[in-house]
């Protein structure tokens, strides 16, 4: 591979994603690889919440739930979100959090296989799922297993549903999603995929798979803003079985006649709970408009490119520093995502943060870098080679102020 800056330029000028950089606000000064963890701002978002804000709420008050679209704004906003992760329109709604979704499917799944009791997970795996699904577990008297990443010998007849994050929030490595829900469904069980490092990087094919359930957050790749609503996934077929225990009015066969008892309302409607946040999802959807256009296999493309140049870069000026790649070296086992494992990984990363390239950290000693296909260079990726090699062989790092832990890292 040719490791010059004018390589990566050329690249850069035959990327057919190019122009989409345009659509986001991104610092001057900066080379952002954590949208993984926060997406850049598109530059549509502000306008659009400000109209909403001052024309809608402002103006429109309450008005606005029927004239501005604020009512249907969950099914719209999760239909835009299904043409990513390949499932039909009206099988993806957005509403509350990506932990909040996968109670509700962990649970709903359980009542569907009453007659098992464990969900299975996977050791390594993102620390909320498995403290969710032990929650769950515990409500309902079954049992929360956890198992090696790849042992699907362990989904048996005990088995109710798999629940796991198709790729690896910490590594970047892609659980082979085919192949563990066909192993699941021969079983008898269930599977629940956790897209949130995987939706707007990956071309996904939830339905033509089979998949039975899906949950994601929607601030990550997706860059609808911190802490913007998560979406969830029911496979059609088990819309008239699915049945889940928070059952908020908003998910009534009719809210407005405010019925003493509850009645579930039909399809995905029935997955609301409460009040969705207007302003938040006004952000969502107007961010998932950066993907107009896009072709998902061209990001696909592009997000092995990115990592491959970061992986040789690392190998070629990083791995005498004392570097270790945590990411699997197969590009076609690797999300957006390269880590590398160092030993003083945080203060390493708070240094960089401090030079303007921003990436994350993660316990304990993983430095974590996002290539978010829509807004990075493969001059960005040069670059940040640079500067972290530069850092390293002047030990920028070791510092009393790039030691001390702060409350995120």
């Amino acid at each position: 591979m040719n490791l010059t800056r004018q390589h990566a330029l050329e690249l850069d000028a035959r990327d057919p994603l190019a122009h989409a950089r345009d659509r986001f606000a991104i610092p001057d000064g900066v080379i952002y690889l954590d949208g993984n963890s926060l997406g850049c701002l598109p530059k549509n978002v502000a306008q659009r919440v400000a109209a909403a804000v001052e024309d809608e709420w402002g103006m429109g008050l309450i008005r606005s739930w029927n004239t501005a679209g604020w009512y249907t704004a969950p099914q719209r906003v999760g239909a835009k979100i299904a043409k990513l992760i390949g499932a039909a329109a009206d099988e993806v709604i957005v509403t509350d959090s990506t932990s909040v979704g996968l109670f509700k499917i962990l649970a709903a799944a359980l009542r569907m296989r009453p007659d098992r009791k464990t969900i299975l997970g996977i050791t390594g795996d993102f620390p909320t799922d498995a403290y969710i699904a032990s929650g769950v577990a515990k409500l309902t008297g079954t049992t929360f297993k956890r198992v090696g990443d790849r042992d699907l010998g362990a989904i048996d007849a005990t088995t109710a549903v798999v629940s796991l994050t198709h790729v690896n929030y910490k590594t970047g490595f892609i659980h082979d999603m085919r192949a563990i829900t066909e192993a699941a469904h021969a079983a008898g069980a269930l599977i629940v995929w956790d897209l949130s490092h995987s939706a707007g990087v990956l071309p996904l094919e939830l339905a033509k798979l089979n998949a039975d359930f899906a949950v994601g957050c929607g601030y990550k790749y997706l860059n609808g803003g911190p802490g913007a609503p998560a979406y969830v996934f029911v496979a059609k077929r088990h819309h008239d079985t699915f049945d889940h225990p928070l059952t908020g009015w908003l998910g009534h066969i009719d809210p407005f006649a405010f019925a003493d008892d509850y009645k579930h309302a039909k399809g995905m409607d029935k997955l609301l709970t409460g009040t969705p946040p207007i302003l938040s999802l006004t952000a969502l959807d107007a961010a998932l408009d950066a993907f107009d256009g896009i072709d998902l296999h061209q990001l696909r493309t592009k997000v092995e490119g990115l990592t491959s140049l970061f992986v040789a870069l690392a190998d070629e000026r990083l791995m005498r520093h004392g570097f270790t790649l945590a990411s699997p070296r197969d590009a076609h086992q690797r999300g957006a995502v390269v880590s590398l494992a160092h030993a003083e990984g945080y203060a390493i990363m708070q240094a960089l943060i401090a030079h303007g390239l921003i990436g994350d950290f993660r316990a304990p000693d993983i430095v974590r870098f996002g290539f978010s296909p829509l807004t990075t260079r493969f001059a960005d990726v040069f670059d940040a080679a640079c500067i972290i090699d530069e850092l390293m062989t002047g030990r920028a790092w070791d510092t009393p102020e790039f030691k001390s832990r702060k409350a995120v890292t």
